[in-house]
């Protein structure tokens, strides 16, 4: 922002703005400007006010101006859920188990160099499967952001998708298990107090999903049902694992013969059920959104 002075009559711009500081004047970083208006000040110029949230990945500058980063919410891919499985003659049918959820972040805020760049990445959601024998659902992918100067701020890897193992047509009836839960990294400089340029006191950042300053955590398991007793008994399949520390719910199981749904926001998708056969579905995508700002 240029700023000018009246010299003479004549408004002109000044290159350089100095300021006194002890005895000598040097040249500082001027935050914010204030002038008197009406015996009251207020504020003409703000060197960087915070900017809008983004949720834009793969290459992504940080301003020039900018120091901090606010993610206000970021997970892991979610994974999906195995299908059912169905016998002849074996004395019960499956369930496949949830999908387990990503590891989260919720209002974290990192210091970024300006002018490095991020490089930002979202975490696929994993494939559900039709069911069967010896069947395994797809892992949900890695949500992460790495700086050119920083170097990683965080790692949240996907939910593991539910699988199963042995079983045949005549029986024995397969073995259910669940996926590994998605892990959270955080490395960087995480900031837990500070006041931007604009006056956001960052403590105060509560509106992501878990709704509380300064969050992250490990995701959580789905549900698994097993195996029901007795030929062509019917049982639904697993709940995927719920998201966010419980605050976004997984994909709900198929009943046998019917359709569950899918996972959200990184959460597990749901599992399918047993007689007759229904598929499981898929996790809930990764995701991430970010603003940048300048703590004084």
């Amino acid at each position: 922002m240029p700023v000018y002075v009246k010299d003479g009559g004549t408004w002109r711009e000044i290159p350089d703005l100095y300021v006194r500081d002890s005895t000598s004047f040097t040249n500082k970083t001027i935050l914010n400007g204030y002038v008197k208006d009406a015996g009251s000040w207020r504020e003409f110029f703000t060197l960087y006010t915070t900017s809008a949230f983004s949720a834009s990945t793969g290459s992504v500058a940080v301003p020039t101006n900018a120091n901090a980063l606010h993610v206000q919410y970021a997970v892991g891919g979610g994974g999906g859920g195995v299908g059912g499985a169905e016998y002849d003659k074996a004395g019960g049918e499956s369930a496949g188990g949830g999908g387990s959820s990503g590891g989260y972040v919720s209002d974290k805020v990192w210091t970024v160099t300006g002018g490095e760049t991020l490089t930002i990445t979202d975490g696929a959601a994993g494939a559900g499967t039709s069911g069967g024998y010896n069947s395994t659902a797809g892992t949900g992918g890695t949500t992460s952001i790495s700086g050119s100067s920083s170097g990683s701020l965080f790692s949240l890897t996907g939910g593991g998708g539910s699988y199963a193992s042995g079983g045949g047509v005549q029986g024995p009836l397969r073995s259910n298990y669940l996926g590994a839960v998605g892990a959270d990294t955080i490395s960087g400089t995480v900031l837990t107090t500070g006041t931007t340029t604009d006056g956001l006191d960052i403590t105060s950042f509560n509106s992501g999903p878990v709704g509380t300053f300064n969050q992250s955590g490990d995701g959580v398991q789905g549900t698994n049902p097993g195996n029901c007793g007795g030929d062509n008994c019917s049982i639904t399949g697993g709940t995927g694992g719920t998201s966010y520390s419980g605050n976004v719910s997984g994909g709900t199981g198929a009943p046998a013969g019917g359709s569950g749904s899918v996972g959200t926001r990184g959460s597990g998708g749901g599992g399918g059920g047993g007689q007759p056969q229904s598929a499981g579905t898929a996790g809930g995508a990764g995701e991430v959104y970010y603003r940048f700002m300048r703590i004084v």
